[in-house]
């Protein structure tokens, strides 16, 4: 989770969404990705987990993708999710939930065929503090406005306290 952060710091220092994702196989990072392009022109497609499994697909990665464990900043969203377990990931381990826009909670079980079978592992809350670090820092910077006056910034900001 260490390496996933990393990447969000790097993101926050771009002025982007502090979302960092990195993906293992046998306790070794094989691809990595950071959150791109949601300032300026509002771009929904890039997120952090998208990229790294993007990226590992485009090396041509053979081996079995339920043998790997993605670690992301933040809890997936829904396109995100269903982009991972679509694609044969079963393990998912994030540090700070999204109290937004979290996809982890779908009852895939009462969905189509396709999805009812899938057993995933969701670990929440691994780094938790720190990742929670980057978003607040994140939503109190008057120069980055994306999602700045949703629920989620609001939740973040109330954890300041906490």
């Amino acid at each position: 989770m260490q390496k996933a952060l990393d990447e969000a710091d790097k993101a926050l220092r771009m002025g982007e969404f502090p979302v960092g994702c990195v993906i293992v196989h046998n306790d070794r990072i094989i691809a990595v990705g950071k959150r791109e392009n949601s300032q300026g022109v509002p771009n929904e497609m890039d997120h952090a987990e998208i990229i790294a499994l993007r990226s590992l697909l485009n090396r041509g990665f053979e081996q079995n993708l339920s043998e790997l464990t993605v670690y992301s900043t933040m809890e997936p969203c829904l396109m995100c999710f269903s982009t991972l377990i679509v694609n044969g990931i079963r393990t998912i381990v994030y540090a700070y939930e999204d109290a937004m826009g979290g996809g982890t909670n779908v009852p895939l079980k009462d969905l189509a065929p396709f999805y009812k079978n899938m057993e995933i592992m969701i670990i929440p809350h691994i780094m938790r503090r720190e990742s929670l670090e980057l978003f607040v820092k994140f939503f109190k910077s008057s120069e980055n406005q994306y999602l700045h006056d949703t629920f989620l910034a609001q939740y973040t900001l109330n954890q300041c306290s906490s």
